[in-house]
């Protein structure tokens, strides 16, 4: 699986946009500046959203891994 180890995982699985969105921006807001966040969620879009997003915040994206229906997005906290 994974070469990184988050701090927290956020379960988005059956959410749809802008639901992934949203619930990252908030689970990023309560943690600390280095930590990583694990998003494991089934909508296609968020592999655009959570990208980009992350760039225009500062955040760090760190890449994603596909399991069947399933992504796992992985953001470190700037």
């Amino acid at each position: 699986m994974s070469n990184y180890t988050p701090q927290r995982v956020l379960d988005c699985q059956g959410d749809a946009c802008p639901l992934p969105l949203l619930k990252t921006k908030k689970a990023m807001a309560e943690m600390a500046s280095g930590e990583i966040l694990e998003v494991v969620g089934t909508d296609p879009g968020s592999k655009n959203d959570l990208p980009s997003w992350a760039n225009r915040t500062g955040n760090v994206y760190l890449g994603e891994e596909e399991e069947g229906n399933v992504f796992h997005f992985f953001l470190q906290k700037k």
